[in-house]
């Protein structure tokens, strides 16, 4: 089974959408959006065309700065 990432970024104007197919050093494809709304609808169609079962990592990446500062 090969890892498949995507990232859902924003700079406050701008929507990035990365995805990444084979871990660290795997292919990578960006798309940029000028609304949320149809970065979402991206990530969306990239999870529903990729095969596999897919884990929303978002509130372990949200709390990992708060854990890097008490250790």
């Amino acid at each position: 089974m090969t890892r498949r990432d995507i990232w859902l970024l924003s700079d406050g104007q701008l929507w990035r959408v990365r995805g990444r197919f084979g871990g660290d050093g795997g292919q990578e494809v960006s798309y940029d959006f000028p609304d949320e709304v149809s970065a979402r609808s991206m990530v969306a169609r990239m999870v529903k065309t990729s095969a596999g079962t897919w884990r929303d990592l978002t509130e372990a990446v949200r709390q990992e700065p708060s854990r890097r500062q008490t250790q």
